[in-house]
């Protein structure tokens, strides 16, 4: 069995029994970040053997992933932070195990984009999550633009090198939408900002921008 195990995206308490006893009884844990979830398994003192997958070695490592589950061996695949297959590499591993007709399941847990839609005071009923935005000034205004007609409310992850640009770009394109940007959550230093999206620019040059960010976006209305 493949187990996809979501896993804290900041807070450390915010893991379920059933994720630590999956961790615990796994023949092997597949790790985006092995050190950064050897940090997590110390904490919680698992002993678990650990393979790499990562953005530059998918195709590789869900192919060895996928002989462990032929060979009958239960794998625990987790992310650096939150649910696999959300804007990671996680979706390639177990497309190749759900190829080969092995069982795939999951353990349910925090999503980032999740808790930024519902802390944002913007509609929750109908969504769209959109992933990281393109690095290029250019690319990002084409991607933005895709969404301009959407009802829905919008979600993006961001780069704290790029917020800025990026929400100056959202302005441009989108025009002066409501919006929330939400920053290291679950973290000490959580923190929710609301406003139109010209509010947020002005307030955030005034911050020192660290951490992980969700940036969230009415739809038109």
């Amino acid at each position: 069995m493949l187990y996809l195990v979501s896993t804290p995206i900041g807070n450390l308490a915010d893991i379920s029994l059933r994720a630590l006893e999956t961790l615990r009884r796994a023949d092997m844990v597949a790790s985006e970040d092995t050190r950064h979830t050897g940090r997590l398994l110390s904490h919680y003192e698992i002993d678990a053997r650990q393979i790499s997958y990562h953005e530059h070695n998918k195709a590789r490592a869900a192919e060895r992933i996928a002989e462990l589950l032929r060979q009958g061996k239960d794998v625990a695949l987790v992310t650096d932070a939150g649910t696999p297959g959300i804007s990671d590499p996680a979706f390639t591993v177990m497309r190749q195990a759900l190829d080969q007709g092995s069982q795939v399941s999951m353990i349910p847990g925090a999503t980032a984009f999740v808790m930024a839609l519902v802390l944002s005071g913007l509609p929750v009923h109908s969504f769209t999550f959109r992933g990281f935005t393109p690095r290029k000034q250019t690319a990002r205004r084409k991607f933005y633009a895709q969404d301009v007609a959407s009802p829905y409310t919008l979600i993006y992850y961001e780069s704290r090198y790029r917020l800025i640009a990026s929400l100056e770009d959202a302005l441009a394109i989108f025009g002066d939408r409501r919006a929330a940007v939400a920053n290291d959550l679950t973290k000490m230093y959580e923190h929710v900002w609301r406003g139109t999206l010209s509010e947020l620019i002005e307030t955030l040059q005034e911050v020192k921008i660290l951490g992980e960010f969700v940036i969230v976006i009415e739809g038109q209305t």
